[in-house]
């Protein structure tokens, strides 16, 4: 299979450069809406909930903290429902390509994770230029940022392989699902610091994986310490699981998903 990936490299590398483009074909700024947007929404968060609301994390003397755990939280997990929601629909999205071209047909979950990664890099990049600008840069505990990441992102397109191959055959998997990333939202301290729930609810945190990973990059990015690594064994063993058990089923239907588009 890897090798199949790598001999399609070039397919890969143009859908992706495809999609980018064709975002913004039609506008005049054109690439620049990349930029403006994630821009124009750390500004927002910056001015209004710390200067204008006085926002104040609970612990932290910083102006900036709760500002900066409202963006180490949302720019996070949008990269997980943007991989998750892509990839749910991939197959049913690419039916035509599918049925008239011989390809990998895994790679179309691959171009999912490297647009969505696209986007993350950019929004993210200009989030580091603010902590680093604002004086509030972490520090060496920074690069716990990539071990994190690949669990998160390893959890996403396991999940988000298995949803995409069950909703080929039940397509009511896919709305059920976008239903569920609502709840799952705000079932995950994205918002609001774990702290604040009542002391009956906060045990339950412990069955959302995401919670773990969401805390790991608000605990880097707030407090500049390191994560607890014990909080992110059961995210990390249950991403592996979910790819393991994508690329099983991925497998073992690919002929179905064909017929069935």
């Amino acid at each position: 299979m890897l090798r199949s990936i790598w001999s399609y490299r070039g397919f890969i590398s143009g859908s992706v450069k495809r999609e980018f483009q064709s975002r913004y074909r039609n506008s005049l700024l054109g690439a620049a809406w990349t930029v403006l947007n994630p821009l124009a929404m750390i500004v927002v968060y910056t001015v209004i909930f710390s200067q204008v609301m006085k926002t104040r994390l609970p612990g932290v003397d910083n102006g900036f903290a709760y500002s900066i755990y409202l963006c180490a939280g949302i720019l996070t997990w949008g990269l997980f429902a943007e991989i998750v929601s892509r990839a749910q629909n991939v197959f049913l999205e690419h039916a035509n390509l599918i049925k008239k071209i011989s390809f990998p047909r895994i790679c179309l979950p691959i171009i999912v994770v490297l647009n969505a990664g696209i986007n993350f890099v950019i929004i993210f990049s200009l989030f580091v230029l603010f902590l680093l600008f604002s004086g509030t840069f972490p520090g060496i505990s920074f690069i716990a940022v990539f071990p994190v990441l690949a669990i998160q992102i390893a959890f996403a397109i396991g999940l988000g392989i298995i949803v995409g191959v069950l909703n080929v055959f039940f397509r009511d998997v896919g709305q059920f699902f976008a239903v569920l990333l609502q709840f799952w939202f705000w079932f995950t301290p994205v918002v609001y610091p774990a702290s604040i729930l009542p002391e009956a609810v906060r045990p339950y945190l412990n069955l959302n994986p995401m919670a773990p990973l969401v805390s790991a990059y608000q605990n880097i990015l707030v407090h500049g310490q390191w994560p607890e690594w014990g909080t992110l064994l059961i995210p990390a063993a249950l991403a592996v699981l979910l790819c393991v058990i994508g690329m099983r089923l991925f497998r073992k239907r690919v002929g179905e998903i064909v017929d069935e588009l």
